[in-house]
């Protein structure tokens, strides 16, 4: 039987009741965080919840670092099914606008799905650690593609190359030259500083609020925040050289 042939044979039985039972696995633990928090996440307590034991739970999770890594990368995944839907709802908008757009449906999912975004950047979780190059974190670039993507679309490589981000160091630039990806070459190391800075800006913010610590502005968080990432994209494209007359776009 050719390779074609196999990839189309349809799952067994026991493979579709199996991906059945681990979602509704996963969709417990997560009415289990709504509930209770990220850090009083219980197997036994998810297994009650379903009707079985520890030990049945344990034949679709092997232990509670599974289950954990499962619910991480499904929120990661949930977070970027969510940025990307705004992104492609404002598709006919100039780039600002998308980055906007982005932007503030990260933050109208972190405040939808608090304890889902704790389990994400609050404090980790005790003994537990993601594997490197793990489903979290492939999930976790996905969406870092996104805002990548908006933020300095219409750019070509050497305008990034030449954006203002005063004197990077040279160890610090060889070590940003390595981190992210720009279509088919590496993002050059001046414009990687300015999405992690914006990053850092935008995600601080978020976290505030899903925290707690802005609830002093009441009801105008949202329009704080839009404010914020208005200004931000504004700053970060006046800090990218303008395209020499006649040079092609970019691709």
């Amino acid at each position: 039987m050719s390779a074609d042939a196999y990839a189309t044979v349809p799952p067994s039985l026991r493979q579709r009741r199996r991906a059945v039972a681990t979602q509704e696995i996963v969709a417990a633990a997560e009415q289990h965080m709504a509930e209770h928090g990220p850090h009083a996440l219980s197997l036994r307590a998810v297994a009650r919840s379903l009707g079985m034991t520890v030990q049945g739970l344990y034949h679709y999770f092997p232990n509670r670092d599974a289950l954990v890594t499962a619910l991480v990368a499904k929120a990661y995944e949930d977070l970027a099914d969510a940025v990307a839907a705004a992104v492609e709802t404002a598709a006919e908008e100039p780039a600002p606008l998308r980055f906007m757009a982005a932007a503030e449906s990260y933050r109208r999912w972190a405040v939808t799905h608090v304890e889902r975004f704790q389990l994400l950047y609050g404090a980790p979780l005790r003994h537990y650690e993601a594997a490197a190059e793990g489903p979290t974190t492939q999930a976790m670039r996905r969406m870092s593609e996104v805002f990548q993507r908006e933020m300095f679309d219409g750019f070509t490589a050497a305008q990034l190359a030449a954006a203002d981000t005063r004197v990077l160091s040279p160890t610090l630039q060889a070590h940003l030259g390595t981190l992210l990806p720009h279509g088919p070459e590496t993002l050059p190391p001046p414009a990687t500083a300015l999405l992690l800075s914006a990053w850092g800006h935008m995600h601080g913010m978020v976290v505030l609020e899903v925290f707690g610590h802005t609830s002093f502005v009441g009801e105008h968080q949202a329009e704080i925040f839009h404010m914020a990432m208005r200004d931000l994209i504004e700053d970060i494209h006046r800090r990218i050289p303008a395209r020499p007359t006649g040079a092609p776009a970019a691709p």
